[in-house]
């Protein structure tokens, strides 16, 4: 009798701690599943697709490298538009988010909580809003007649004699997108940088000011942006994942128009959107996908080298 109670409670015990050892498991299931689920499939299915003939309907056909030797050699949409709208849009709105994030944060990091909430919640709610609600709003700025808010500013003041047409013109079409991308670009990497700023340890400002520094550009310089690096570094990525990810507020602006005007708003996402779902082209799309999640995962790591440090980076 003894003994049975014995293997029982050893059954117990040994119950427990197979549970205490595989917690960690347990809590992180749910997380693996979906991202299993929603990104590392995804991925790999795409990857798949990309080396076949694939129109949604009929059994892929395997073509080896076919897509990728025509995207670079044969798709002049690809290398003339897609591809440099894509990287200066990256370049310019991915730099200058960045900055006016963090321009942003530091100066909400000044000012009393009340304010502060308030005023984050105005800046933040932009990234919230669908492309298509952006479009709406914007396109009433820059309407194409009279009536538009910035032609009828313009007309009023005598800047210019005519209505300009934003939106469908090549040459306006994509100044228009970074602004629009600038307004929306206050999103999880300002509130990031937003709560690292707040959590630095105030008496590192004290000591600084002790040693020497004299100004808050020297205290942004030294203090803040050393202090703040992982939400620094956070921030940097996501600025550039979203801007490579961005791509329908141009078709939105002009009308639903894809391939958008002149090809002047044409971007990555545009041009697999026009293949994939136009087209329905879906493994040579796939292979423009695989193509932006390389170039999304370099400049990534570039990121990560540049803002890391020597520890991180390695």
């Amino acid at each position: 009798m003894k003994t049975a109670k014995r293997i029982i409670r050893g059954n117990k015990v040994s119950g427990r701690s197979f549970l205490e050892r595989h917690s960690v498991f347990f809590l992180q299931l749910p997380f693996l599943a979906l991202f299993f689920t929603f990104i590392l499939l995804p991925v790999v299915v795409a990857f798949f697709l990309s080396f076949t003939d694939f129109n949604s309907i009929q059994t892929p056909r395997f073509i080896g490298l076919d897509n990728y030797v025509n995207l670079f050699t044969k798709d002049t949409v690809f290398m003339r538009y897609a591809l440099p709208n894509t990287l200066s849009f990256a370049l310019v709105v991915g730099v200058m988010g960045y900055i006016l994030s963090f321009l942003m944060a530091w100066s909400l990091a000044q000012v009393t909580k009340g304010w502060r909430t308030v005023l984050a919640v105005i800046l933040y709610s932009p990234s919230l809003t669908g492309s298509a609600m952006m479009g709406a709003v914007w396109r009433v700025v820059f309407s194409e007649d009279k009536v538009g808010y910035l032609n009828a500013f313009l007309l009023k003041q005598g800047l210019i004699q005519s209505p300009v047409n934003w939106l469908t013109n090549p040459q306006t079409l994509m100044m228009v997108m970074v602004l629009v991308s600038l307004w929306s670009s206050m999103g999880i990497g300002f509130l990031a940088m937003l709560a690292g700023i707040l959590n630095v340890n105030r008496e590192l400002y004290e000591a600084a000011y002790i040693d020497g520094v004299i100004n808050r550009w020297q205290e942004i310089l030294y203090i803040t942006v050393p202090a703040a690096a992982p939400q620094m570094l956070f921030g940097a990525v996501m600025a550039v994942v979203g801007t490579f990810q961005s791509g329908s507020i141009g078709v939105v602006l002009s009308g639903g128009q894809n391939p958008t005007p002149g090809y002047a708003g044409q971007l990555l996402v545009t041009h697999i959107e026009d293949y994939g779902f136009l087209r329905y082209e879906m493994g040579y799309a796939a292979a423009v996908s695989v193509v932006l999640l390389l170039m999304i995962y370099g400049i990534s790591r570039l990121t990560n080298r540049l803002f890391a440090g020597e520890d991180t980076a390695s």
